[in-house]
């Protein structure tokens, strides 16, 4: 293999990009104040010091409705370039295509609804 300055380029971008990513990190690891304790440990709550039991445990339904509604919205903004294009499309294909998007999102949330997901408990343990 004869060394040429493509590959000397990729090198030094290689290079160049591991340092724009590590730099960052390092620095922060030298420069960052080393405080511990005090109100360095203590949850931020509008300035103002917290009262009671400031560290709750949120129950796990919280972060199931968060993750729901992000991979929900994902599959939503896929339907934003196909509406632009829709108007542009020549025959049945496109919406059959959207159609079965459409249904299998419509599966999926029929199969979250049958296992119990959307239904909140009453009382969090």
């Amino acid at each position: 293999m004869v060394f040429s300055w493509l590959h000397l380029a990729i090198l030094v971008f290689l290079l160049v990009g591991l340092a724009f990513a590590g730099g960052p990190l390092a620095g922060s690891l030298l420069l960052a104040p080393k405080a511990h304790g005090g109100d360095a440990g203590m949850p931020y709550e509008c300035g103002m010091r917290p009262h009671g039991g400031a560290w709750v445990r949120f129950g796990v339904n919280y972060y199931i409705y968060a993750l729901l509604f992000l991979a929900f919205d994902v599959d939503v903004l896929y339907l934003f370039p196909v509406a632009a294009f829709y108007p542009q499309a020549v025959g049945f294909a496109a919406f059959l295509k959207i159609f079965v998007f459409l249904f299998v999102l419509a599966l999926a949330i029929a199969y979250f609804w049958a296992k119990g997901v959307f239904t909140w408990p009453r009382k969090i343990s």
